[in-house]
């Protein structure tokens, strides 16, 4: 048997296998030609046993350094979602009126949620780096991409090998061992419409010493791109809505039950003030002067004629002075991103080595729309942001603007109140909301070697610590204060003030009380805004600690070959805090709701191993059955508050014959509760529920009309109140109306998967160069951890035959039906159904074989595509709701890559493809007006010239500006024709 040491072995455990497109996109291939000279044992990713073959059962998609940096990406998300099989995320708004968020990217495999692939580094996990509610994952931007050997992603398990989270997959970013010398890299981009601007610096030095026994490297990076907003882009620019058609008359009339409008405005308020007479979103209750609507001028000193617009429904109107709906959210989180990263090792001997990773990055995202403070009569006064009544008395009314008011209403000059609905354009510091982000991690490992009895062994041991520390802060609004603000008068010397310290008697808090200026846009005063006016959000923090200890090596000799093994102890604990601003825990904020601080944690002991098993192969072969192997894993994890759980894995590799393999595996994988599903503090604020599963134009829809009809019916027969289903529109869709309770469930269990993949893998020698791969994908999830919206409680209440009270619960209706309090939460939503198939061609073409006289250069090609066959969740464990074939995971989804290189020079070429798909499950005409959106074919092209020192690149994304298909803003990358430009140098 062969002998080999740490340092022989150094590039076997950082690759994976031959690549057809060499730094590209590829899928792990079937061998590694092995060599006298080479030793060929490695580490794949999705094991922790070193082993002589890099075939793996479960699939493998490889992207190289080179890939990322050719194709113009600055961050290792931008790469990832040109993977067929990750859903992409771009930190951008849903369209809804929802905030575009922190503008993080994690992970998505198959859509089956970010918190459901793990990611690794070098094989170990690291801290989350998310902020608020939600999945603990891994930013992508923290990874440094000027140290990124590769990033492996293995598609489909992994529990048993590497603990929870690693359902749908895992994605490893291995790093740079051996980096020398110093390179400094630049890059630029913009976009055709001179926007979308993206600067990013990158230096890395690096050096050997001790006679190469050592290394030592440093990776400094920075990239930022600004926020984008919907006027940006044309299509969100439309200001499309979707309102009741009066048109339809059944549900069978090839009439759709939603009609488009575009423009949009919400015709009920404006930053100057519209005038209601009864506090009601009702166009027939607004002030009327000549029969003209009413609103104040911007000095806020009179009135002018108020446009309309063309009315749709409540709250929406076609056109007019209302406040626009491209400006109530941002389109794309604006990031800045700033990471330092060392790396380390040192070889003591030939048999024992340390090594070391330091990784400290920041991130800041910007949401300039991230919240907006207004007091509209779409909302009710308990809420904090309801419409504000006034009274003639009210000093700030000038003589021309009262004179205007009693004439249009003679009851308000007899006393009566009038009503004023406005959002706020100098109410707030800011309308931004700043998610910052520190995210440090330290670790430091040994590892050896040893033989025993003609046996090889190897041993690791790591300890790292990681952190991260954040905040969420924007400004919200005090509403005790607001109130009293708004009540002004004058006093005895004719000063304006409020009225709670218009004498000497008022409470010392009341003192410091500043009068608000309600009329008009841009007169608010400084003093009142501050007295109005606190930061809202929370900070964060989370740690992680993890001890790793693994032993390998080789068991006994088969016929086949030797049989190996690897055992592991993990010890993991995890610490959370979370602490809301001081406003928010006072209940300062909005409704009043106290928001507490709150903290939590867990600890888990882990053991693991993993078997290798050589049944067939090398002179213990037969015709059909050249190579026969089985591996197996299993892991026990003791977990302080959700309990034990055990999994397991097993696969097998048949090569069948020379370039032709069968593969197949089975594993049972979990993922655990984390800090912030179990403990994240309650917070209570306004909000959308987006969709109202009861509304008119809903009532159709879902993955059973007939039963959601049925159980809307029900609930509308039991409350007259509520007024006739057949025209039922809630306003909560469609604006921040609900209060919305987020905040952790400490009830949750853990959810747990079976997965099973097979595939094979064809290289044949008649065609040297070329590689096909084909799996097949089945994963079944039980007791899923989901983050839950309001949406997704009130469809999964009147989406089910028989209705859950526990879920039902989770929100309230008030007198005429509108959703008034709901939940977001993390919930064990039941079941998850997942069927696919990854596909994947390599073609390596040297020029020379077709010339075999010239030197004309390598062509490269490569096809990946992932199918989507079935996507169906279960909430309550019997009722289906299906997203494959929509836009939310279309039926295919792929990408072709075509590379040209001839020394110096290397061309390259891709077209990324999303099909039809319907916007949601079993949409058609009847229920929107839009139930197919049209194919999404976006192209690319780069170039990069090397000049020895020095490398010039050059790209055009999106080349034809496609952008993403009409009406939705997600399907495809809204972004359009983005151009960038390089400049690497090496010394």
């Amino acid at each position: 048997m062969r002998k080999s040491s740490i340092r022989g072995r150094l590039l076997a455990t950082t690759i994976i296998g031959g690549a057809a497109l060499a730094g590209g996109f590829t899928p792990v291939r079937a061998h590694a030609q092995e060599s006298a000279e080479m030793v060929t044992e490695v580490v794949v990713t999705g094991s922790r046993i070193r082993r002589a073959e890099t075939t793996t059962p479960a699939p493998v998609t490889v992207i190289g350094q080179e890939a990322i940096v050719e194709r113009g990406y600055v961050q290792a998300g931008e790469a990832l979602n040109q993977i067929s099989s990750v859903a992409p995320t771009y930190g951008q708004a849903s369209g809804s009126g929802a905030a575009a968020g922190s503008g993080q990217q994690f992970p998505n495999l198959f859509n089956m949620g970010a918190g459901r692939t793990l990611t690794l580094i070098n094989g170990r996990r690291t801290v989350t780096s998310s902020s608020g509610l939600g999945d603990r994952v891994v930013d992508t931007s923290i990874i440094p991409v000027g140290l990124i050997e590769r990033v492996d992603v293995v598609q489909a398990g992994g529990a048993a090998v590497y603990g929870s989270d690693a359902i749908a997959g895992v994605v490893n970013y291995v790093l740079k061992r051996n980096f020398e010398g110093v390179e400094l890299d630049a890059q630029y981009g913009i976009s055709s419409r001179s926007d979308n601007k993206k600067p990013a610096l990158r230096a890395t030095l690096g050096k050997n010493f001790a006679e190469g026994r050592g290394n030592v490297a440093l990776n400094l990076e920075w990239s930022k791109v600004d926020p984008l907003f919907d006027r940006d882009r044309p299509l969100t620019n439309l200001g499309r809505v979707t309102y009741t058609n009066p048109a339809n008359t059944s549900q069978t009339d090839g009439i759709p039950a939603l009609a488009p409008a575009l423009n949009a405005t919400f015709y009920s308020y404006t930053n100057n003030g519209v005038i209601f007479t009864t506090p009601a979103p009702v166009p027939t209750f607004i002030l009327r002067s000549g029969g003209a609507t009413q609103q104040f001028n911007a000095a806020g000193t009179g009135l002018q004629n108020y446009n309309l617009g063309t009315f749709l429904q409540v709250p929406f109107a076609s056109g007019g002075d209302g406040f626009p709906y491209q400006d109530l959210a941002t389109l794309r989180t604006g990031v800045e991103r700033k990471n330092v990263n060392a790396i380390y090792h040192y070889d003591f001997t030939d048999h024992l080595k340390v090594s070391g990773e330091f990784l400290y990055s920041n991130t800041v995202g910007r949401d300039p729309y991230g919240t907006i403070a207004s007091n509209t009569v779409l909302n009710t006064p308990a809420s904090g942001a309801g419409y504000i009544t006034f009274f003639a008395t009210n000093p700030y009314l000038s003589t021309e603007a009262l004179n205007s008011l009693k004439a249009s209403s003679p009851a308000f000059g007899a006393g009566a109140p009038l009503f004023l609905s406005k959002s706020w354009s100098d109410l707030l510091p800011t309308r931004e909301t700043r998610y910052n982000t520190d995210t440090y991690r330290a670790l430091l490992s040994l590892e050896g070697d040893f033989n025993r009895a003609d046996r090889d062994f190897y041993w690791t041991l790591s300890a790292s610590h990681g952190g991260t520390k954040g905040s969420q802060s924007g400004w919200g609004v005090k509403t005790a204060a607001f109130n009293k603000a708004i009540n002004a008068v004058k006093n005895s010397a004719g000063n304006i003030v409020c009225s709670v310290n218009a004498n000497a008697s008022a409470a010392d808090d009341d003192l410091a009380c500043a009068p608000l200026n309600i009329f008009g846009s841009g007169n608010v005063s400084k003093e009142a805004r501050d007295y109005v006016t606190t930061p809202s959000g929370q900070d964060f923090r989370n740690t992680q600690d993890d001890v790793l200890a693994t032993l390998g090596g080789d068991l006994f000799q088969l016929p086949a070959g030797v049989a190996k093994f690897s055992v592991a102890y993990e010890y993991r604990a995890e610490w959370a805090r979370f602490k809301p601003f001081e406003g928010n825990q006072l209940g300062q904020v909005g409704s009043g709701t106290i928001s507490k601080a709150t903290s939590g944690k867990y600890h888990t002991n882990e053991v693991s191993g993993e078997v290798l098993v050589p049944i067939l192969g090398g002179d213990f072969s037969f015709p059909g059955a050249k190579r026969l192997e089985f591996d197996g894993s299993y892991r026990i994890v003791d977990h302080s508050i959700t309990g034990t759980e055990k999994v397991w894995g097993a696969g097998l590799q048949w090569e069948v014959f020379d370039g032709f393999s069968l593969r197949g595996s089975r594993s049972r994988n979990f993922r655990a509760p984390t800090l912030d599903q179990l403990f994240a503090p309650q917070q209570t604020a306004l909000g959308s529920i987006t969709q109202d599963p009861c509304d008119s134009d809903r009532i159709n829809a879902g993955p059973s009309p007939a039963v959601r009809r049925a159980n809307c019916q029900a609930l509308f027969a039991a409350n007259p109140g509520y007024g006739p289903l057949a025209t039922f529109q809630d306003p909560s869709e469609n604006f921040n109306n609900t209060l919305i309770t987020t905040g952790g469930n400490i009830d949750l269990k853990n959810e747990v998967s079976d997965t099973t993949t097979i595939g094979l893998v064809f290289q044949p020698s008649f065609i040297p160069g070329l590689t096909l791969i084909a799996d097949k994908i089945k994963i079944d999830l039980t007791n899923g951890l989901s983050a839950f919206t309001a949406q997704d409680f009130l469809a999964t209440c009147y989406d089910a035959s028989t209705p859950s009270p526990g879920v039902c619960g989770t929100f309230t209706r008030d007198a005429s039906g509108f959703v008034n309090t709901a939940i977001s939460t993390t919930y064990n939503a039941g079941r998850i159904s997942y069927r696919g198939e990854v596909y994947n061609i390599n073609y390596r073409l040297p020029l020379s074989r077709l010339f075999p006289d010239h030197d004309y250069g390598t062509l490269e090609f490569g096809l990946e595509a992932t199918h989507n066959t079935r996507y169906e969740t279960s909430v309550t464990g019997s009722d289906l709701s299906r997203t494959d074939g929509t836009i939310v995971l279309p039926d295919w989804r792929g990408r072709f890559d075509m590379r040209y290189s001839r020394g110096p020079l290397k061309l390259y070429y891709s077209v990324d493809y999303m099909p039809s798909a319907l916007t949601a499950w079993g949409a058609t005409i009847e229920t929107t007006p839009t139930p197919t959106v049209a194919e999404n074919i976006r192209h690319n092209i780069s170039g990069a010239y090397d000049f020895g020192k020095y490398t010039v690149r050059a790209g055009v994304t999106d080349l034809t500006d496609e952008m993403t298909s009409y009406p939705n803003r997600a399907y495809g990358d809204i972004i359009g024709r983005q151009f960038f430009l390089g400049l690497n140098a090496r010394f």
